[in-house]
């Protein structure tokens, strides 16, 4: 059985695996707006979330090595689209690589085009 969400259907094993780390929180500025994003690890990826206005927005990523993550989904809530929470949780992302030293396989959209929007951030991309 899933589990509904405001994002869709989730299967429950995600939110069995899921754990949160509150010294994986960070805030990150876009637009004159600071949004704490958070980061949920599981067994074999997670996904960086953010509440805003009364809306969740995430994206998921799956974990293939230690060094290699592969950013899968975002979802954006179209109240907040516009708002710059996708590109907050872009720019969330790239930091963590950064910090993590790995690198990103950008297979969702809207990732790949922020990727091909930002050259400085070529050093984590692949």
């Amino acid at each position: 059985m899933n589990t509904a969400s405001p994002l869709g259907t989730v299967p429950p094993a995600w939110h069995d695996r899921a754990t949160v780390s509150p010294s994986a929180a960070i805030n990150i500025c876009v637009r004159g707006k600071t949004m704490d994003i958070r980061n949920e690890e599981g067994a074999s990826g997670g996904r960086y979330a953010v509440d805003v206005e009364g809306h969740e927005a995430e994206m998921t990523y799956s974990r293939t090595s230690p060094k290699l993550v592969i950013i899968d989904h975002t979802a954006v809530p179209d109240a907040l689209r516009g708002k710059g929470v996708g590109q907050a949780l872009a720019l969330h992302a790239v930091e963590s690589a950064r910090a993590g030293g790995w690198k990103i396989i950008p297979l969702c959209p809207f990732f790949k085009a922020q990727a091909q929007r930002h050259p400085e951030w070529q050093d984590i991309v692949n």
